[in-house]
C-alpha cells in the first residue's frame, strides 16, 4: 500500500457530500472509498481503450472509454480529454445496458437541450462538446450502479512525415492553462495585463463560468472561457490511482516494407505481420494517462514525391494530394541572421521543461554561425532580455549566454504576450533575417490572442515553436509555427536531453520549398486547403486537400522556388467517376477547410471582410460544415441518448468529474498556489490493485473513442519518381 497526500479543499468543490472526510483502501483494490460522516463512498471509475488504424499516411482511431459507478447511488459524470488537434471527429457511439444508441450531430444549443432533457427525464445520454481543436468535454447524464457506460469516438487523421520518419501522435492528457487577466475579450480590447489566474489551480475551476454555461451567439466576440479543470491526481488525489487507465493498439499497414518503428516516450512491442504491416503496443500491456504517446516510423524503398487520393460519391468529388520536398544538396547560407531565443520560464516549466530548454540552447548556441548575431529572452509574468541589442556570435558572447540560460528558473505566471512583443518589436539588423525560436509548452488560455497579436508583428520573421514537455498544447504550438512561417517540433524533457537538443539545433534552417503553387489543369479544383500552401522543409511532408468536377486523366504542376530557382513537379492523376473506398476523404477534406476558416477567426485575417456580420459567416459555414460532415466542432455537437429510463430520481443526482493525473515532468506550480489541506480528516491514503482489469480508483468514469476508417492508402502517381525539376520555369 502506498502513502497519499492530503485531500485539497479543492477537492470539495466536486464532492455533493458534507462533512469530515478520510479515505480508506479497499480490499479489492482498484478503487478509493470516502468516509463521509462515518458512511463510505466510493469514486466513480474509467477505463480507456484506443485503437488506431494506420494505412500509409493517413489514421482512423476508435476511443472506447468505459466509464462505471460502483457508488450506490446514480451520478452525472463529466470527463476533460484531449485529441490529435488534427483530428475529425465523425462519429459516436453510447453503450447502455442492452441499448447501442448511434450518437446525432446537431448544433450546439440544440445538443445541449437534448441532453438536458434528457438527464431531467432519468434516461442516459451523453453529450460531446469541443473547446479548442485538441480539447473536448464528454458529459454523461445517469450513470446508474452497476450498470457501466460505454462510448465510442470515431475520428480519422493525417499523419504527417516529421525529419524524415512518420509521426502519429496520440494525446492522452490535457495539461493546466493559464489564464491571463481579461483573456476572452477581443485581442484588440484586451485589458493590459496584471493578474495572474490559473486554470487548472488547485480549487478546480477556471475562475468564471464553463463554456457550458456560455452561448455560442453570433455577432458578438466568444468569451474563451475554458471548462472546469478536474481534480489532479498527485495534487488533490492519490499519487498513483490506476496505472492501467489506457490500452493502445495500432495497426500498421505501410504500404511498403518498414524500415523501423519507434516510441521514444513509451516502451513498445512490434509484432511484424507480414510485409508492410506490424502490430504495435504497449509493452506494459496499459499505461497511466500522463503524458502523449507518439510513434515513429519509417518506410525502406524509394521516396515518393507525391500521392494522390480521391472519392467521389453524390456530394461531388474529393482529392488529397501528398507532397515531399524535393532533395536539395546542402550549400553554404551567407545571408546574415538575427537568432532570437525566446524561453518560456514560467511555473509549469520548472524542473525537467527547464533542464530540457537549457539543453537545447546549449547545442543552438554553439551551432551559431560567425555571421549571425543572437538575442535571447525569458518570460514569466513579463518579458526580460539578455542584452540591450543583439550580440555578435563570438565565442566570448555565446559562452555569456550559456551562463545566462543555465541561471534560468521557472516561476511565476505565462504572459507569453510579453515575450513575442519582445522579440518582434526591435528593429531587424540591416541585412539580416529574423528567426525566432520560441520554446514553451504552451500552457495557456487565451490561444486566440497569442496567435492574432504573432500575425500582426511578425512582418519578415520566421518563427520556430518548440514544445517542451510530456502532454503539450500541440494546437497552440502548430498553430504557432504555421502563423510564424516556421515549424513546430516537440522535446520530450524524460528523453536524452542532449541528443535531442542537438537533433533540434540542427533543423533551424531554411525551408527548402517556397512560394508554392500548383496548377490544377482541367480537373476544375476548388475549395483547397490550405488555401495558402505552407513552405516545405526537408523531411516534411504537406497534404493539399480540394474538391474536382471533372474526374478522369489530368495533368497538373506543382511549382515552387528552390533557393530563389524555380522548380517544378509534373504529376498525371486519374479521378475516378465513382468509389468504393477512401470514405475519409471528405471528412478529412472538411476538417481540413474547418481548420483554415478557424485560423480566420483566430488571427483576424477575414478573407469575407472585418465586420462582426463577416465573422458570423465565418462560423456559419464552419457549423454547416460540423453538420453536413457529422463532424465536431466549437458550434457542432454530438449526442446520444437512451430509449428506457434508467434513474428515477434524476432531480437529485450529483455531478462528478473524472480526475486527470498531473502530467509527467510538470511541477506543481502549473497548478497554482496549494489549498489548505483537510487537517481534521486524517491521511489521504489508497489503494491500487494488481490487476490488468482492475477499474480506477478515485473519481469518476471517463469516455472517448476514436475512429473512422481510411483503408485506402495513397498511389504513387504517374511522373512522381521523378524528383522536382530545379531551375526550369
Amino acid at each position: 500500500m502506498k502513502k497519499f497526500k492530503a485531500l485539497l479543499i479543492g477537492l470539495l468543490a466536486w464532492l455533493p457530500l458534507s462533512g469530515a472526510l478520510a479515505v480508506v483502501p479497499d480490499d479489492l483494490g482498484g478503487r478509493i472509498e470516502a468516509q463521509v460522516d462515518g458512511k463510505p463512498v466510493t469514486f466513480p471509475l474509467l477505463k480507456t481503450d484506443i485503437d488506431a488504424d494506420v494505412q500509409g499516411d493517413l489514421a482512423t482511431v476508435t476511443v472506447t472509454q468505459t466509464f462505471a459507478n460502483p457508488l450506490n447511488q446514480a451520478v452525472n459524470a463529466t470527463y476533460l480529454f484531449p485529441l490529435n488537434e488534427t483530428a475529425a471527429v465523425n462519429a459516436m457511439v453510447m453503450e447502455v445496458g442492452d441499448e447501442r444508441v448511434q450518437a446525432k450531430i446537431q448544433r450546439i444549443e440544440e445538443a445541449r437541450a437534448t441532453f438536458k432533457k434528457a438527464q431531467s427525464e432519468g434516461r442516459s445520454a451523453a453529450l460531446l462538446t469541443q473547446h479548442r481543436p485538441n480539447m473536448f468535454t464528454q458529459d454523461i447524464a445517469n450513470l446508474m450502479p452497476g450498470l457501466p457506460i460505454k462510448v465510442s469516438l470515431k475520428y480519422a487523421q493525417t499523419v504527417p512525415r516529421v525529419d524524415g520518419a512518420y509521426e502519429l501522435v496520440v494525446p492522452l492528457v490535457v495539461g493546466p492553462r493559464y489564464q491571463p487577466q481579461g483573456a476572452g475579450v477581443a485581442p484588440n480590447e484586451a485589458a493590459p495585463r496584471g493578474g495572474i489566474q490559473h486554470w487548472g489551480a488547485k480549487t478546480g475551476t477556471s475562475g468564471g463560468a464553463t463554456r457550458a454555461d456560455s452561448k455560442a451567439a453570433y455577432g458578438q466576440w466568444e468569451v474563451e472561457q475554458l471548462p472546469a479543470y478536474p481534480p489532479v491526481f498527485e495534487l488533490n488525489a492519490p499519487d498513483q490511482i490506476d496505472p492501467e487507465r489506457v490500452g493502445l493498439t495500432i495497426h500498421l499497414n505501410a504500404g511498403m516494407a518498414i524500415e523501423a518503428i519507434e516510441s521514444r516516450t513509451h516502451p513498445i512491442t512490434t509484432q511484424t505481420t507480414e510485409a508492410g504491416k506490424a502490430e504495435i503496443r504497449l509493452a506494459s500491456g496499459r499505461t497511466l494517462d500522463n503524458r502523449d504517446f507518439v510513434l515513429r516510423y519509417t518506410l525502406a524503398g524509394a521516396r515518393t514525391q507525391a500521392g494522390l487520393l480521391a472519392y467521389r460519391d453524390q456530394r461531388g468529388g474529393f482529392f488529397s494530394l501528398m507532397l515531399e520536398p524535393p532533395q536539395v544538396p546542402a550549400e553554404a547560407e551567407v545571408t546574415a541572421r538575427e537568432m532570437v531565443f525566446v524561453l518560456d520560464c514560467s511555473g509549469s516549466m520548472s524542473g525537467l521543461p527547464m533542464d530540457a530548454s537549457k539543453a537545447f540552447m546549449r547545442s543552438a548556441l554553439r551551432k551559431l554561425r560567425p555571421t549571425d548575431s543572437f538575442r535571447i529572452i525569458r518570460f514569466s509574468d513579463s518579458a526580460n532580455e539578455f542584452s540591450s541589442q543583439p550580440l555578435p556570435a563570438t565565442p566570448q558572447n555565446i559562452q555569456a549566454g550559456l551562463r545566462y540560460t543555465d541561471s534560468l528558473q521557472g516561476e511565476g505566471g505565462t504572459e507569453m504576450s510579453a515575450g513575442i512583443r519582445q522579440a518582434l518589436a526591435p528593429t531587424v539588423p540591416s541585412g539580416a533575417i529574423r528567426i525566432v525560436t520560441f520554446l514553451t509548452d504552451g500552457y495557456i488560455g487565451n490561444e486566440a490572442e497569442i496567435l492574432a497579436l504573432l500575425k500582426a508583428n511578425l512582418n519578415d520573421a520566421r518563427l520556430y515553436a518548440f514544445g517542451v514537455g510530456t502532454g503539450v498544447n500541440r494546437y497552440l504550438l502548430h498553430e504557432m509555427g504555421r502563423v510564424g512561417r516556421g515549424f513546430t517540433r516537440f522535446m520530450d524533457p524524460t528523453e536524452d536531453l542532449e541528443k535531442v537538443a542537438g537533433e533540434l539545433a540542427e533543423r533551424l534552417q531554411s525551408p527548402v520549398l517556397t512560394d508554392i503553387q500548383i496548377d490544377w489543369g482541367g480537373m476544375e479544383a476548388s475549395e483547397q486547403s490550405p488555401d495558402r500552401i505552407p513552405d516545405l522543409f526537408a523531411g516534411q511532408s504537406l497534404r493539399v486537400q480540394g474538391r474536382y468536377n471533372r474526374p478522369g486523366a489530368h495533368e497538373i504542376t506543382v511549382r515552387g522556388l528552390v533557393r530563389g530557382r524555380p522548380a517544378t513537379l509534373p504529376l498525371k492523376i486519374e479521378l475516378p467517376e465513382s468509389s468504393t473506398q477512401g470514405e475519409a476523404v471528405p471528412i478529412v477534406w472538411a476538417r481540413s477547410v474547418i481548420g483554415d476558416l478557424q485560423y480566420q477567426l483566430t488571427t483576424g485575417r477575414q478573407q469575407l471582410g472585418s465586420d462582426a456580420a463577416n465573422a458570423d459567416a465565418l462560423k456559419q459555414r464552419i457549423t454547416d460544415l460540423g453538420l453536413n460532415f457529422a463532424l465536431v466542432t466549437p458550434w457542432t455537437a454530438f449526442v446520444a441518448v437512451s430509449e428506457k429510463i434508467y434513474n428515477p430520481d434524476p432531480a437529485n443526482t450529483p455531478t462528478l468529474p473524472v480526475a486527470t493525473p498531473q502530467v509527467k515532468g510538470v511541477s506543481e506550480k502549473a497548478y497554482g498556489e496549494p489549498a489548505a489541506p483537510i487537517t481534521s480528516a486524517g491521511a489521504f491514503t489508497g489503494h491500487g490493485g494488481p490487476e490488468p482489469e482492475t477499474w480506477v480508483g478515485l473519481l469518476l468514469m471517463g469516455l472517448l473513442l476514436a475512429g473512422f476508417l481510411i483503408r485506402h492508402r495513397p498511389n504513387r502517381l504517374a511522373g512522381a519518381s521523378d524528383d522536382f525539376k530545379i531551375g526550369a520555369a
